[in-house]
């Protein structure tokens, strides 16, 4: 460490003087120039901790109602943060005294694969044990407010983990304590206030904390606010594990003292056990009270005017969506000025605002994981990506039934449509698929997804007959490792309720959000990241229904020499038409008359490097040359036309202009889902282009060699039966 550096940093060494703390002196420039000349070179300093900071005499109380801490006039002022805590918060892992080994930590409460322990605590040396010892301390642990849903877990894992408690000696791991954060000062820097504004209210715009999962809203009042008394919640830092019965009897009690009983919902998971809970229940259900078991918490906060909460997570939810919350246990967030606290919970001594609060809990304490990669991630993607999967599990709740699946896919479908409720099942007819929609007959009708190209006759107008939506599904964008001639399970898909992608005869869900979604510049962000970082892949796509007047490929042939006489042309043939799995395919020496070359085997990839312009009908290949920049002249109506970036032989009039990062944030990551074939959880593009790379994932099974024999059989059967005609009698078969 340089003098200069070392005078800053005796800035945050506390200092003993006369039985009081404050901040040390700043070293004198002198003093450490005299230093660097004394040793030869720049001064060396090691800094130990003094240990923790004695306690303060009483403080004053702040009243309730002050939030802000300014206006709090305490007798002494608060204790600083000891250099243990102020280090590891500026610089997590930092070892303070100069040693060189990471410290070293016991935990417990919550079990965790060694996996998850290395990657939520990189800079802590783990050791077995239940209790802490000599230089050693104990974290219980907790899961924190963003985790994965039940059925997910085992593939999920830990997403984050908290200390519900940290015992033994003061050390960096008293950190991992919301409640011995916010008992120090000195972290609340202007940086990360700001983040902690914006975390917050991403949190409560996404509601994604907590038990998001859980349906029952329909047990809540039909209309109308009311009030909500939590019963049972789960835990939180500094609440221990249960809440006494006298003290939810006390909460029970004054919530029908103070509000009408017909406006009070009780939210008690457990309200049959212990006897005497389930009597208090039953006396307040007599008296007008709704008791509910499980319900989603933020669907329970949402029209609560008020919440009574023995110091849980959802009070702590409740409390960061603007909630006014009467506490009537001490909890990390109580005693702060922020709820109503009921007497015997104990105040702090000075106010904190909820940023603080916030800031302390869930971008301090709280370590977040990455389940795919399986390293340390941030709050902010681990909300990110829980917002996605909240997403997937609201719509994956009302699709019943599937229909027109191949028996390959119907496990990776499943996959893609499992959500807390269970899967939907799996049909062949129309008839059947309707009836299971229907069934239970008590429960509105859920969706029916079907494989739009394999949709059995008749289901559409069944589906509108009884009012079953029906959810189309395809293959997406980003294909597992080779395409849908190889039969191999698809790594996207998309569900789109208008459409498809690929019928302009239809607006498709993909139209509507090109032509009216919102673009914000993290979202563009991300696209040009991926963008970047995208390995063009083969993507099937139909040209049935986009083909406009060229609907050959033998007429696209003719129309590109045509326009392009002295042009250099190589043609591609679809791989599904060239594994003979589609019709369209060209004999060579027909194709030979108007394309230079014909290359099957080269890649995508390959190939857009080393032209200058691609025309195509409606294949995904034009969208891959845009990607890199290329002019691209279309004949049809793909989905990536008529948006200004592409030559379009035919009128197409969407009434917007889009960027090529637009274009590639709504049709590559808000349009389809992945699914991460390691963990069999739905992520980002991100992810399966890092899969990718790892071909034994991709591997083809007994089933997709004996479907490529096949295809292999079909398309020598094609070329010999093309032979045997006459040249003029070919073509028009192949035009037709």
């Amino acid at each position: 460490m340089t003098g200069a550096t070392a005078a800053r940093f005796m800035d945050l060494v506390p200092q003993r003087t006369a039985g009081t703390w404050s901040a040390a002196p700043r070293l004198s420039s002198a003093i450490c120039a005299r230093a660097e000349r004394a040793g030869g070179g720049p001064a060396r300093f090691s800094w130990t901790a003094l240990g923790r900071l004695p306690r303060l005499r009483r403080i004053d109380r702040c009243p309730r109602q002050r939030r802000d801490r300014d206006r709090c006039e305490p007798a002494t002022a608060p204790r600083q943060m000891h250099i243990h805590q102020q280090a590891a918060i500026l610089a997590p892992g930092m070892i303070v005294s100069g040693a060189t080994a990471p410290v070293r930590l016991r935990l417990g409460g919550l079990p965790l694969a060694p996996a998850a322990v290395a990657a939520l605590f990189p800079d802590f040396r783990v050791e077995p044990g239940s209790a802490a010892v000599a230089e050693v301390p104990f974290a219980s642990l907790g899961e924190g407010l963003l985790r994965a849903p039940p059925h997910t877990r085992g593939a999920a894992g830990c997403l984050s983990a908290v200390a519900l408690a940290v015992t033994g000696s003061p050390s960096p791991a008293d950190r991992l304590d919301p409640a011995l954060v916010l008992a120090e000062r000195g972290w609340e820097s202007p940086d990360l206030m700001q983040r902690a504004q914006a975390a917050r209210h991403a949190l409560v715009a996404h509601r994604a904390a907590g038990a998001w999962w859980l349906a029952g809203e329909e047990a809540l009042p039909p209309d109308g606010e009311y009030t909500l008394v939590l019963w049972a919640e789960p835990p939180v830092p500094g609440s221990g594990t249960a809440s006494a019965e006298d003290v939810l009897a006390a909460m029970l009690d004054a919530a029908l003292a103070e509000n009408p009983p017909e406006r009070i919902v009780v939210l008690a998971p457990n309200r049959t056990k212990p006897h005497h809970s389930a009597a208090k229940l039953a006396a307040a259900a007599s008296r007008g009270a709704h008791v509910i078991s499980a319900v989603e918490p933020w669907a329970a906060i949402e029209r609560a005017t008020q919440v009574y909460s023995a110091g849980g997570e959802i009070g702590f939810l409740a409390l960061l969506a603007g909630r006014p919350v009467a506490a009537f246990r001490r909890s990390f967030y109580t005693g702060w000025g922020l709820t109503r606290d009921a007497a015997g919970v104990p105040q702090q001594g000075f106010a904190r605002p909820i940023d603080e609060v916030f800031a302390a809990n869930c971008l301090i304490a709280t370590r977040y994981r990455d389940p795919f990669r399986n390293t340390p991630a941030s709050f902010e993607d681990t909300l990110a990506l829980l917002a996605e999967w909240r997403r997937v599990e609201i719509a994956n709740r009302q699709v019943a039934v599937c229909v027109g699946m191949s028996f390959w896919k119907r496990r990776r479908v499943a996959d893609f449509l499992r959500s807390a409720a269970g899967t939907p099942v799996f049909r062949r007819t129309a008839a059947d698929a309707v009836a299971a929609a229907r069934r239970p007959a008590k429960t509105e009708p859920r969706a029916i997804a079907v494989w739009a190209s394999r949709m059995p006759s008749g289901l559409a107008e069944m589906a509108g007959r009884h009012r079953l939506p029906l959810i189309r599904v395809e293959d997406g964008f980003v294909r597992s490792v080779g395409l849908g001639a190889d039969f191999l399970p698809p790594a996207s898909l998309v569900f789109d309720a208008g459409g498809m992608y690929y019928d302009p005869r239809s607006r498709s869900d993909l139209e509507v959000l090109l032509g009216e979604a919102e673009f914000p510049p993290a979202l563009i962000e991300r696209a040009r990241r991926l963008t970047a970082q995208l390995v063009a892949r083969g993507v099937t796509l139909s040209v049935l229904f986009g083909g406009g007047e060229t609907r050959t490929n033998l007429a696209l042939l003719e129309r590109v020499r045509a326009a392009n006489p002295d042009a250099f042309i190589l043609y591609k043939p679809h791989p599904d038409v060239a594994a003979g799995h589609r019709k369209g395919a060209v004999p060579e020496a027909l194709a030979r008359r108007f394309a230079d070359a014909i290359v099957q085997d080269a890649s995508t990839a390959a190939l857009l490097s080393c032209i200058d312009e691609l025309h195509t009908m409606t294949s995904l290949a034009g969208f891959e040359a845009l990607l890199r920049h290329r002019q691209v002249t279309v004949y049809g109506r793909p989905f990536y036309a008529g948006w200004g970036l592409t030559a379009d032989m035919l009128a197409i009039d969407r009434g917007r202009r889009l960027s090529l990062d637009e274009l590639v944030a709504g049709a590559l990551i808000l349009y389809p889902r992945y699914l991460d074939p390691v963990t069999r959880l739905p992520c980002g593009p991100e992810v399966i282009i890092e899969r990718l790379d790892q071909p034994e994932l991709w591997r083809p099974g007994m089933l997709v060699l004996a479907r490529r024999l096949q295809g292999a059989l079909a398309r020598r059967l094609s070329e010999m039966r093309a032979s045997l005609l006459p040249s003029g009698l070919a073509r028009q078969k192949l035009r037709q």
